[in-house]
């Protein structure tokens, strides 16, 4: 019926008004004329729609015959699942992702978990989005595995999640790590269950990898590395990669799909050990293309089938992704070049940081200068002057931010990505304050 302050029976019938007068089975819609059916999850009854009970039923009276009729005519390249881009770098656009995109992606990702039967995986990730429908449910239905949901992430009921149901897999985002690690209570909780997972989303600190694989057991943790128009995995690290491949790199690619680095001036390749390129890769995984926007789709999938990430890359000598920041992300500070990912790393090995996101601030001077933002930890009183004197002495001057913020959150998507795009206002409007 709802979610929080959404009520989802109110804005079925604001956008389908018919839906109050039609007969269930027979509506027609003049904004969606394609609609014809709703049905309501659950056990209530709405005007127009049919309830869990009654699609049950109607299931049991139809002929199998005419399953087995559109069996036949199904292509698993059909879209199956239509996801919205998170909107990290603005309006979000619709991703058309098949049976065959997030099928198998979902399969190799819990074959490099070593899934089975005997695992549970707590998911705590929204199901609206890839890391939850993909990472999640579609590793856990190709190995039989067993779901362990939470309805909406708090760090307390992942903990008790994990206790009680014996998971030996949790999924999520580098700031949900950090919650469940710094929560109050996270030592009174048994976590020798958990065996593997998945941290991705966001760029994940080496520091708080370290912390999962240390406190938490999850010596067989990986991350995977792609965005949801490559449904959404391209790279993943191994359960039984080193701890160094672990905490450094996202992987290598997945069976069957080529990974590799372009220049993103020239869009020549990079095989040189250690430099920088964008990441694109090509086979299964990539999307049918945006929802009703072909313009754009050509902007990402070249005529050989390449995807462009947008992020930047660097591959080692055996083989391994790291990656190294966003293309749109760099920060341009008079000319220099200067990627948030070096400095976030640096900045999380001061005392009293508990989480960092570096973004570029508009500059009259300089075009753009570098912004720290920063929680810090409970009972912490780390200084702007602190932060600045240690990055004088340890990191390039022209790295070291121009100004620090201390902030409480970061502007956040729903599925809990970091909308960096918003720090550099953010960051405008926190200066002018000061000045005022």
């Amino acid at each position: 019926d709802r979610f929080r302050d959404n009520n989802y029976i109110d804005i079925i019938y604001e956008l389908v008004p018919e839906l109050k007068t039609c007969q269930r089975g027979k509506l027609n819609s003049e904004k969606f004329p394609f609609l014809k059916h709703v049905i309501h999850v659950g056990q209530d009854k709405h005007r127009g729609m049919y309830n869990t009970n009654e699609l049950l039923l109607l299931g049991q009276n139809q002929d199998d015959v005419i399953l087995k009729e559109i069996k036949k005519e199904f292509d698993n390249n059909d879209v199956v699942n239509m996801q919205y881009t998170s909107g990290t770098e603005g309006f979000p656009k619709g991703v058309m992702l098949t049976s065959r995109n997030i099928l198998n992606d979902g399969y190799y990702i819990g074959e490099n978990m070593n899934f089975s039967e005997e695992d549970r995986l707590c998911i705590q990730v929204p199901l609206f989005h890839c890391f939850g429908s993909v990472l999640g449910v579609m590793a856990v239905i190709t190995h039989g595995s067993t779901i362990v949901m939470l309805e909406e992430f708090d760090p307390l009921l992942a903990l008790s999640a994990i206790q009680k149901e014996k998971c030996t897999a949790i999924h999520g985002v580098p700031t949900m790590f950090i919650a469940k690690l710094t929560h109050p209570m996270f030592d009174m909780f048994d976590m020798s269950s958990l065996r593997t997972g998945i941290m991705a989303g966001s760029t994940c600190p080496v520091e708080t990898m370290k912390e999962v694989i240390d406190k938490m057991n999850m010596t067989e943790i990986t991350s995977v590395y792609g965005l949801t128009e490559a449904s959404p995995g391209m790279t993943q690290t191994n359960a039984s990669d080193t701890f160094e491949k672990k905490v450094n790199t996202v992987g290598t690619p997945f069976p069957n799909v080529e990974v590799k680095l372009i220049d993103p001036d020239t869009g020549e390749d990079i095989t040189e050990v250690g430099k920088k390129g964008e990441i694109v890769c090509r086979g299964f995984n990539v999307m049918k293309g945006y929802y009703k926007n072909p313009e754009k789709t050509k902007e990402v999938i070249e005529d050989d089938g390449f995807l462009h990430s947008g992020d930047l890359a660097t591959i080692d000598e055996d083989g391994y992704y790291s990656i190294v920041g966003r293309i749109k992300d760099m920060i341009i500070r008079g000319g220099e070049n200067i990627y948030p990912r070096e400095i976030e790393e640096f900045i999380y090995t001061i005392d009293g940081v508990q989480d960092v996101q570096v973004a570029g601030i508009p500059d009259e001077k300089y075009g753009e200068i570098v912004g720290a933002f920063i929680i810090k930890e409970e009972g912490s009183d780390l200084t702007e002057e602190d932060v600045r004197d240690y990055a004088i002495s340890k990191i390039a001057r022209y790295k070291v931010p121009k100004h620090v913020f201390f902030v409480d959150e970061f502007p956040l998507t729903t599925s809990g990505k970091i909308q960096k795009y918003k720090l550099g206002d953010i960051g405008l409007e926190l200066l002018k304050k000061r000045e005022n």
